[in-house]
């Protein structure tokens, strides 16, 4: 077998074992597997049918990527450890192990395909399913040649193993404390044991996997433990299996897993908990007629359940479902918090100043004169000169005035819905209240999203009703019409397409607020403040050429090191792009607007080029202004005071990991990056870089790695 189809293989196994508790981590995936093979019989039968279900579905052309996660499989491996716990081996074992998974691969994948069309996960369902069919089918016929062991109900799982292990497990439960092993032996459960050492290999895998993870599992057990305690549900106390396989995974499916870890999620990880002890005393009876255990179907039921639940609301509020699932509660958490920092322009369609050149706010939101109550969100603007007046001398003519007969622009695309232009200009001083908003365009760009712009010069329109506009299209002139005693244009962003509707806050997508000695500052979604003297952001074009990456792109590069990568960009189903390392495989997602571009998220070897090129150009501007942002924080350093971050992310986040960069102009363009680590009252250097462009290409890059000690300069070569 080549070498590739091998590491395919194998990283779909360890990903069939970590997903069990939502995970893709590789060494957490090792050590489920050797936690599995404290019970030999129940571990070799699980492996068979892991390897078995990934040969199946990449035979039969199923999707490779998704096999790869181990989504098709991971229930086939459940199965396999089932059928190793419960029944002895014989020919007839083998026989119906193999179509029992047949059947929970044909299940996984119709599964699979059904509910994600919601949205939904399949977690352990086909597993149950088959091994209840299984149970029920060696009850009968003879058993089917099937020989269970001399008890095969779940709450007396394997607690067997080699016997040096066994010593072991029987010192650890007669050396740590009754509750501690309990929580150890709860773990195991899911994997069909009862083994202390077991759940110590589990703990340490989820240790490194997820900090938050194995708090939620924590917080899962000692809550189901006091319910129990303060309810006398379960007299004896609740079985290993319930404990883990239930009343812990639906702490951590809730509390981190498919909601963005928070105090409110942790909240209704606590909810479903206590929902929980209901469904699995409810289904126990249930089942119990048919000698049927539950396992962990209240889990799923209960988890599918909260999900389709939550997923109906049309106010999402602050108990989010996790949008991009990257299978760690912290990776989820510090993407979605660094994404809303960073991105939330692009939940606004992006609304362009109305006009050409610098313009001043004479009247701002809430302004004193005319904007207030349902009309507060509007801006005026004119046009100043060095002494701030608004008019040549002698200023008693409206065509004194700066900004009159000046173009006024569609500030995006969309339809004329509106268009007045038959009422008079006033003369300087004078006002029209009884055509209050005087020569005025509605534009519609959006359902629920107009623009209006008013005051305008009588018989000035270059539109009507009806057509089609393009952002920055002239479409009127600047005049005096209506309530306006002076020449200047009255903008606002309403959600109807009447003439007086309500006003709307809304931030301009792109600006540029000059100083008083004609220094620039870059404002990005933002609504100016009165005073303030602002223009169009004026963008350098050999800049946004450098970074216009398209489907098709390829390049190599090329390092001092002798390191040579072939970059190319794609895009997915999701009309996402990206760059993509055909060398390493890594991925960087990365976007862009009018205004900037901005990677958004990266998957494979950070120390890689293309990890290096992420870190170095994670945002450029166009216009060419400094850029100050932050890195979404990494979940996979093996730093102390990182892990105590996770551990507390869900309710405070006190590192930051800061980039900036600034643009030097010469005979090319130089962009100096530099990044820098922040917390506990300490900051540190962690990056300096250089991007080289020449004639709008990317031509190279250094990178002084100062965690690493690595200096790179690496050329580019598109091909």
């Amino acid at each position: 077998m080549p070498e590739k189809q091998i590491t395919y293989y194998k990283n779909a196994v360890l990903n069939s074992y970590a997903i069990l508790f939502f995970s893709q981590n590789k060494i957490f995936g090792i050590l489920l597997l050797l936690a599995s093979m404290l019970n030999v019989t129940a571990g070799i039968t699980g492996l068979c049918c892991t390897l078995f279900a990934l040969l199946i579905v990449n035979l039969l052309g199923f999707n490779k990527e998704t096999a790869l996660t181990g989504l098709y499989s991971f229930n086939s491996l459940l199965l396999g450890i089932g059928f190793g716990t419960f029944f002895t081996f014989n020919p007839s074992f083998w026989l119906w192990l193999s179509v029992a998974c047949i059947l929970c691969i044909i299940l996984s994948i119709n599964l699979t395909a059904y509910l994600g069309k919601y949205g939904l996960p399949i977690l352990s369902i086909p597993f149950v399913i088959v091994f209840w069919l299984v149970l029920i089918a060696t009850n009968g016929y003879d058993g089917m040649g099937m020989m269970l062991k001399d008890s095969y109900m779940i709450f007396e799982l394997y607690t067997g193993s080699a016997a040096h292990f066994n010593q072991f497990n029987e010192f650890l439960q007669f050396n740590i404390p009754p509750f501690l092993g309990l929580f150890f032996r709860s773990l195991s459960a899911v994997i069909f044991q009862n083994n202390i050492i077991a759940g110590l290999l589990i703990t340490i895998g989820l240790l490194i996997h997820s900090r938050i993870a194995l708090s939620l599992l924590i917080l899962g057990f000692i809550v189901s433990y006091l319910l129990n305690d303060l309810t006398g549900t379960y007299p004896e106390g609740i079985s290993n299996y319930h404990l883990g396989a239930n009343f812990m995974m639906i702490g951590l499916a809730i509390g981190g897993f498919f909601f963005i870890p928070s105090i409110r999620s942790y909240v209704w990880a606590i909810i479903a908990i206590g929902l929980i002890f209901l469904v699995v005393n409810g289904m126990s009876r249930i089942l119990d007629i048919y000698h049927l255990p539950v396992f962990s179907m209240p889990f799923s039921l209960l988890t599918l359940a909260l999900l389709y639940f939550f997923m109906l609301r049309t106010n999402i509020g602050k108990l989010q479902l996790t949008p991009i699932q990257n299978y760690s509660p912290e990776t989820n958490l510090y993407q979605l918090v660094n994404s809303q920092h960073r991105l939330k322009n692009f939940n606004y369609l992006p609304i362009n100043l109305p006009f050409m050149g610098g313009w001043r706010i004479s009247q701002g939101y809430n302004g004193n004169i005319t904007h207030t109550g349902d009309w507060a969100h509007a801006l005026d603007f004119v046009i100043t000169d060095l002494d701030q007046k608004t008019f040549d001398f002698p200023g008693q003519q409206v065509s004194n005035y700066y900004c009159f007969n000046k173009p006024v622009l569609a500030c995006a695309d969309g339809i004329v819905i509106e268009v007045i232009q038959n009422i008079e200009d006033n003369e300087i001083g004078q006002v029209n209240l009884s055509q209050n908003w005087g020569n005025t365009i509605i534009i519609k760009h959006l359902d629920g999203l107009y623009s209006k712009v008013s005051h305008l010069k009588k018989d000035s329109a270059k539109v009507k009703p009806g057509d089609q506009v393009k952002q920055g299209d002239i479409i009127a002139l600047c005049g005096n019409s209506g309530r306006s005693p002076e020449p200047h244009l009255h903008f606002q962003i309403q959600t109807t397409p009447y003439i007086g509707a309500k006003t709307l806050p809304y931030p301009f997508a792109s600006y540029q607020k000059v100083g008083g000695r004609g220094e620039s500052e870059l404002c990005a979604f933002a609504i100016p403040a009165i005073g303030d003297q602002i223009q169009r952001t004026a963008i350098n074009l050999s800049l946004k050429n450098a970074f216009n990456f398209e489907p098709g792109y390829l390049t190599n590069v090329i390092s001092n090191q002798g390191q040579i990568e072939t970059w190319e960009v794609f895009t997915d189903p999701y009309h996402q792009s990206y760059l993509y390392c055909k060398e390493t495989h890594a991925v960087a997602y990365f976007t862009k607007n009018a205004n900037a571009f901005y990677f958004i998220r990266f998957y494979g070897d950070k120390n890689s080029l293309l990890g290096l090129f992420f870190q170095a150009a994670y945002q450029i501007n166009f216009s060419g202004h400094p850029v100050n942002d932050v890195y979404a924080l990494d979940s996979g350093s093996f730093k102390p005071n990182l892990w105590l971050q996770d551990l507390i992310s869900p309710f405070y986040i006190f590192l930051r990991d800061s980039y900036q960069n600034t643009l030097i102009e010469n005979e090319g363009q130089v962009i100096n990056s530099v990044s820098a680590h922040a917390g506990l009252g300490k900051s540190e250097l962690s990056m300096t870089a250089k991007i080289i462009i020449s004639q709008g290409k990317l031509t190279s890059f250094e990178i002084n790695n100062i965690n690493s000690k690595q200096q790179l300069k690496c050329e580019i070569r598109p091909v």
